[in-house]
């Protein structure tokens, strides 16, 4: 268990591979404390879950509209069949409000992900040399990760 009391080999390995993907047990509690192993290391952190994301790079980093769900009946002069474009603020925009601090992002559910969204989280982390991004790719029965290079290469290659 030395590894859950310093967090020292995660956060070498995050910071040497920018992308890591994680297989937890499923009991949880294990991202909660390696969160707090990288808060305590300067990291500013930021969990989200991965379903729902669409393009990753658009969702988490740029300002992007979104369309409000049909709820019936609606004006058909304006914007009836389409509804109004709603400017949001991105996913994890309070993540970059800091320049000076390492970030972390924490994906749960990367699993749904598919290798085409995978690729651009590599390259949003090689974009960006301060973060650095965590991908849960489903369960384990302890606590292992690898580079999410490494992942992609060996899931969907063969």
């Amino acid at each position: 268990m030395p590894l859950l009391l310093t967090g020292k080999k995660f956060h070498n390995d995050l910071k040497t591979n920018k992308c890591l993907a994680i297989f937890a047990p499923l009991e949880g509690g294990y991202e909660t404390r390696l969160l707090r192993r990288m808060r305590a290391k300067g990291f500013k952190t930021f969990i989200t879950s991965a379903r729902g994301l669409g393009d990753p790079e658009v969702f988490l980093l740029k300002l992007h509209g979104v369309r409000p769900p049909h709820l019936g009946h609606q004006s058909v002069g304006r914007n009836g069949a389409l509804g109004e474009v709603q400017q949001v603020i991105p996913q994890a925009s309070e993540l970059f409000n800091e320049n000076d601090k390492n970030k972390l992002l924490w994906l749960l559910e990367g699993q749904v992900l598919s290798q085409s969204e995978l690729e651009s989280l590599i390259e949003i982390c090689t974009n960006d040399n301060k973060l650095t991004i965590v991908v849960e790719m489903g369960g384990s029965r302890k606590l292992e990760w690898k580079p999410l290079s490494d992942y992609i290469f060996n899931e969907f290659e063969s």
